[in-house]
């Protein structure tokens, strides 16, 4: 099957200057060969730590961010390289839900106006006063309450609902989601979340989908891809994710999710990683995650492990020595 985005070796560097005439003196390493396939109709999952890259991935796929090396492809075609024309027919198909949604929307734009922008933009204005109040019932708001009010009404929910609309506008095949949640309060996270799984079966949407909370990504992901420091340390799919777990760093990851049992959670041994996540700005030798790992040995310092199947098919770990079965933190999420 062919995927419907496909990441390559991707590579995404910004320069460090300093100095009167900012010569360039380093570079930050943000994503350092990241290789990810999504196919059509899924939801795959990124999971990790600030600063891990997530965001700049998700900019590097809807063309926000130019990547420094490798290839990104959209039903089998790069456009990695594509000039400015190329990236806004590409956005017909491609559209994202950021993360905040207070300083998503225009504060002087009417909610009606920031829907129908995508709309306008595309000249897709042919009754465009009954497309843009399609989309506001669509995601849960009353267009005879909220069509001509500003952004500052809403609350942060609702304001979500908006961006969600305004991604949903044009129709698109994939939609890129960062961490578009974990702004919101609990209970709407929850109402949030199963909105943007009753899209995807209405409207036959792919999602890549990033977020901090392990239950949030358990709930909504297929595929779930866990990233440090500019690169995938594990794939797999869900259920292989929380039972079968093989990286010590997504086993650490498992052990920090809270457990709804007050006794469980007091009496558990969690994994506690030593020492600072390292700067992207001068990563670690070999496998970038042996200064925190507790499995590490000489041979990780020097060596970069390869993403390879060990045991369970679809499941990709890059460590040179994974989670042993009575090692693995058992968890239901």
């Amino acid at each position: 099957m062919t995927a419907l985005l496909e990441i390559k070796d991707l590579h995404v560097h910004f320069p460090i200057k300093n100095g009167t005439f900012q010569k360039k003196t380093g570079e930050v390493k943000a994503l350092n060969g990241v290789d990810l396939a999504v196919n059509k109709g899924e939801v795959l999952g990124i999971v990790g730590e600030s600063g891990c890259g997530k965001s700049t991935l998700a900019r590097s796929i809807v063309g926000l961010q130019k990547p420094t090396s490798g290839d990104i492809l959209f039903n089998g075609e790069a456009y990695t390289d594509a000039s400015a024309k190329e990236i806004y027919e590409l956005r017909r198909n491609m559209q994202m839900v950021f993360q905040d949604p207070y300083t998503s929307l225009n504060p002087r734009m009417k909610v009606s106006e920031s829907i129908a922008a995508p709309l306008k933009a595309y000249k897709q204005t042919k009754n465009l006063e009954t497309r843009v109040k399609e989309l506001m019932e669509l995601v849960g708001l009353n267009p005879d309450m909220h069509y001509n009010r500003l952004p500052h009404e809403f609350s942060g929910g609702q304001r979500q609902r908006i961006g969600i609309a305004r991604a949903i506008a044009l129709e698109p095949k994939l939609i890129v989601c960062d961490e578009p949640v974990s702004a919101l309060d609990v209970s709407v996270q929850a109402q949030v979340i199963n909105l943007f799984q009753d899209l995807q079966k209405k409207l036959n949407l792919t999602y890549v989908f990033i977020a901090h909370d392990l239950s949030v990504i358990n709930h909504i992901a297929d595929r779930v891809a866990v990233m440090y420091l500019g690169k995938v340390m594990e794939k797999s799919n869900r259920e292989t994710f929380q039972a079968h777990a093989q990286h010590p760093y997504t086993n650490a990851l498992l052990s920090a999710v809270p457990l709804p049992d007050p006794d469980k959670e007091r009496t558990r041994e969690r994994i506690v990683l030593k020492g600072e996540l390292p700067s992207p700005a001068n990563p670690p030798s070999g496998c970038v995650f042996h200064t925190r790992c507790p499995k590490a040995t000489e041979f990780c310092k020097t060596n970069i492990p390869v993403p390879e199947e060990r045991g369970v098919p679809g499941q990709e770990v890059a460590c040179f020595y994974p989670v042993g079965e009575e090692e693995k933190v058992k968890i239901t999420l």
